[in-house]
């Protein structure tokens, strides 16, 4: 089987085009996809849980911690500990954050835009339960093979 003929080749491929293409576009910003898609994962009113990012972006928590490291080092966010938990501690962007979560934001959306607009209807309704199918093979597959 050449690896043109697996599914995890196309998807890998096409997330890679998206990642390379999201890059670009942030750089021009100061910022990378992986910075951009931490941001919009950071609820801009209560913060999010440190221990929940990591999960959200599909990351283990060391790649994780050098990014949010890098971000505070940035001004995009700050720590807080939780009040009724010391032990807990929460995410918050700073004002610096928030105007970058804005960019991102404008650019997924854009992006999803001029995606729509070219995609037949149909296509992309087939595109859509087709890769919910995937996933909940995927599961099932790491399901049986794990346990």
């Amino acid at each position: 089987m050449k690896p043109s003929e697996t599914i995890d080749y196309h998807i890998k491929f096409l997330w890679h085009s998206i990642s390379n293409l999201y890059n670009q576009i942030a750089q021009e910003f100061d910022l990378t996809q992986a910075t951009g898609y931490a941001l919009l994962n950071i609820d801009s009113k209560q913060g999010i849980a440190a221990t929940k990012i990591a999960p959200l972006m599909g990351m283990k928590a060391t790649s994780l911690s050098r990014m949010l490291k890098k971000m505070e080092s940035d001004n995009l966010i700050y720590k807080k500990k939780c009040e009724n938990d010391g032990r807990s501690v929460r995410i918050h962007l700073t004002q610096k954050g928030e105007a970058k979560k804005k960019i991102a934001r404008n650019v997924v959306i854009e992006f999803n835009q001029y995606m729509l607009q070219r995609l037949d209807q149909s296509d992309l309704k087939k595109y859509f339960e087709t890769m919910q199918s995937i996933t909940e093979i995927t599961e099932e597959y790491k399901n049986l093979k794990l346990n």
